[in-house]
């Protein structure tokens, strides 16, 4: 066998951290660094549903009744709209063309004030980065704006002007106002520069259903054709024939549908115009229709104003069920029974509307969930009030449904009914047995297990308190681990053995029939400590329990570190707002301070663990499923090869150099909270 000589060793560079190693990006640099961070980069249709927004807010404010969408043949976008045009004079502080600013910096836009004269009282748009990044993630952008008898026009190149803002007078031929933006998508960002049209075609449909009156259209340009394809949608009826024209299955009952927004006057602290509009149609098969939007943005992952529907349904039906005495004895309903059979287009309108990321797919205002369900509870009840027979049958329907559920989990139960270990004595189980409901909650400390057994749904939440720090399982032998009472208790506890890491051989999967839990769920205080712990349960799962983190049964529930207490504002009363963190506690305060709270008239408090909490505020922040943050773990773009990597660096005890080495390279990257 050949031989090489052997190479003399390069001589190893250690990495220096001084002033000249922070950058400073600039500009739209990090939308560009960073593309998944700001769009979704399957395809570039996000952002251009960007400039699709920025049009429906127009129209949602009254200015605009066409939005004209057109796929040209050679790649590009364009969007037209009618509405009163992007504003081109300087900025009066900036001194650069309005619509300069508007697509070229982060965090800048027209949908920050929401006060009296504001320009969108209410807008999908709060993030202030939507049409910066379709400018950063194209090659070209050409604006033109119509606006005050004069033409606009300018354009960009990979986010930088490449032609200055030109005007002229408006001629014959013009129209009056509106904006047209034409992006060339930068295919080096996406894994298709292909639009998938089927998407593009359900968001302008959408758009025309939620905006009666509106006129969406779509022109597809085809190279060697002259005649383009155009599609036209103008609803005037709106969420109803939507949804009847979408549904699978027949409805058992009458569609129900209304809408109900606030005036100003009314009791509830709603600003003048917040509320929703919706549709809900109960079929008995086929996979149900759910659609939801918040200032005509969809939330493809529901939200906080899904919660809301989903409550307001639950109350006014099993109020209804418990009036005229129909629940059979024995079974017990769920908000899950009557939400199964639910299709529904939901549309609510939100004034400062916190979502979940940049790209807008998960609604998080607190507020939201109140908002929709105080007005579909009243309204669902009034309706079944005045047609019995039809709540009749929605009753059998929803009854139906509890019943299989509980059946379903009586079989799991026998299942694994003997021969299983004592379950540990800590741990407070919950009263259901069904495995799509349960959850238990690993909590950190006796004192905070104790708040959480008395601020929990005990229906579906289990609570099992840990003592200390776990220990770091990376290296210790799966015969081994019972050794330590506390991963034994966990163990025993989610009813599945410890496993290691697969490819599995055939007949040597791991067995999760016992599995006793759907979700379970890492609950620590929100300091160093806390995440400390998170990291070694994180640890011990990825190591020993691989197929739970897999099959997505692991979770991270993420509690406040801030309480706010702030005062009476006009009509809204007092109130405790809760801060993940500091950049959430700074966005609470601004928000207090526009609306015309005095400076330092609120009092801050820092929470040092979950103890401090009572079970009114740990089940308000963290525990309640319509308003906690629960954070699902997997393996991610890393993969399981490159996680095991990652974390062997991090928890193995012969590691000490290279964890020593990954702090100096990156430890300027981390934020520390000490």
């Amino acid at each position: 066998m050949a031989t090489r000589p052997a190479s003399k060793p390069a001589s190893k560079i250690a990495p220096t951290y001084a002033e000249a190693s922070i950058r400073v990006l600039k500009g739209l640099e990090p939308v560009k660094q960073r593309p998944g961070m700001y769009t979704r980069t399957e395809s570039p249709l996000h952002i251009i549903q960007e400039v699709i927004d920025n049009a429906a807010d127009e129209c949602l404010a009254g200015y605009g009744k066409r939005i004209d969408v057109t796929l040209h043949a050679d790649g590009s976008v364009s969007v037209d709209d009618d509405g009163r045009g992007i504003p081109f004079g300087l900025h009066p502080e900036e001194q650069v063309p309005v619509v300069e600013i508007v697509f070229t910096r982060l965090h800048a836009g027209g949908k920050f004030d929401k006060g009296a004269g504001g320009a969108y009282s209410f807008s999908g748009g709060l993030h202030g980065v939507g049409v910066s990044v379709t400018n950063a993630l194209s090659t070209r952008l050409d604006v033109t704006v119509f606006r005050d008898g004069q033409v606009a026009k300018l354009a960009f190149g990979s986010g930088d002007v490449i032609e200055a803002l030109t005007l002229r007078k408006a001629a014959s031929g013009d129209r009056k106002s509106g904006t047209t933006a034409r992006a060339w998508p930068d295919p080096k960002y996406f894994e298709t520069a292909e639009l998938p049209k089927h998407d593009l075609i359900h968001l302008l449909r959408s758009k025309a259903v939620l905006m009666p009156g509106v006129t969406v259209t779509l022109t597809v340009e085809k190279a060697g054709r002259t005649e383009p394809e155009r599609q036209t949608w103008l609803y005037q009826g709106g969420l109803r024939d939507y949804l009847l024209q979408t549904l699978v299955a027949d409805p058992v009952i009458p569609l129900f549908e209304g809408a109900h927004y606030a005036d100003g006057s009314e009791s509830e602290n709603f600003a003048e115009g917040e509320g929703a509009a919706w549709c809900v149609a109960f079929t008995d098969e086929g996979a149900p229709v759910r659609e939801s939007y918040v200032n005509l943005i969809p939330t493809v992952a529901g939200g906080t104003h899904e919660s809301g529907l989903k409550d307001g349904l639950f109350g006014a039906v099993k109020g209804f069920i418990d009036m005229h005495s129909l629940l059979p004895k024995g079974v017990k309903l769920m908000p899950e029974d009557v939400f199964s059979r639910a299709s529904f287009v939901l549309s609510a309108k939100v004034l400062d509307p916190q979502f979940q990321g940049q790209i807008k797919e998960r609604l998080n205002s607190r507020d939201a969930l109140r908002l929709v369900s105080i007005y579909v509870k009243p309204s669902l009840e009034l309706w079944l009030s005045q047609h019995v027979e039809v709540g009749r049958k929605l009753a059998e329907l929803v009854i139906r449904q509890a019943q299989t559920r509980q059946r379903a989990s009586l079989k799991v139960e026998k299942r694994k009914g003997s021969g299983v270990a004592v379950l540990p004595g800590k741990l407070t189980d919950c009263e259901s047995r069904d495995l799509n409901l349960n959850e238990v909650f690993l909590v950190e400390g006796d004192s905070a297990g104790g708040s959480a057994k008395m601020g929990r749904n005990k229906e579906t939440q289990a609570i099992l308190p840990l003592r200390g720090k776990v220990l770091n399982a990376w290296e210790v032998e799966r015969d081994r681990l019972f050794a330590n009472n506390e991963i034994h208790d966990i163990a025993v506890a989610i009813g599945v053995d410890p496993h290691g890491a697969g490819p599995y051989a055939p007949g040597h999967e791991p067995d999760l029939s016992g599995l006793r839990y759907g979700k379970v769920c890492i609950l620590s205080d929100a300091d160093v400590d806390g995440s400390h712990i998170q990291v070694l349960l994180l640890t011990l799962f990825f190591r020993h329990f691989p197929r739970l983190v897999e099959t997505g049964h692991i979770y991270i529930a993420k509690p406040p570190l801030f309480r706010i207490d702030a005062p009476a504002r006009g009509k809204k009363p007092a109130a405790k707002i809760y801060a993940l963190d500091d950049g959430e506690l700074n966005a609470t305060l601004d928000k207090l301070r526009k609306e015309g709270t005095r400076e330092n008239a609120w009092s801050i408090s820092r929470f040092k663990g979950l103890g401090e909490m009572n079970a009114e505020q740990l089940w308000d922040t963290t525990l309640n499923p319509d308003t906690r943050r629960l954070l699902q773990v997997e393996f991610g773009v890393l993969g399981f090869a490159d996680t095991t990597s990652a974390l062997n660096k991090l928890m193995g005890k012969g590691e000490a150099q290279a964890r020593r080495d990954l702090m100096e390279l990156r430890g300027d990257e981390v934020e520390v909270d000490v």
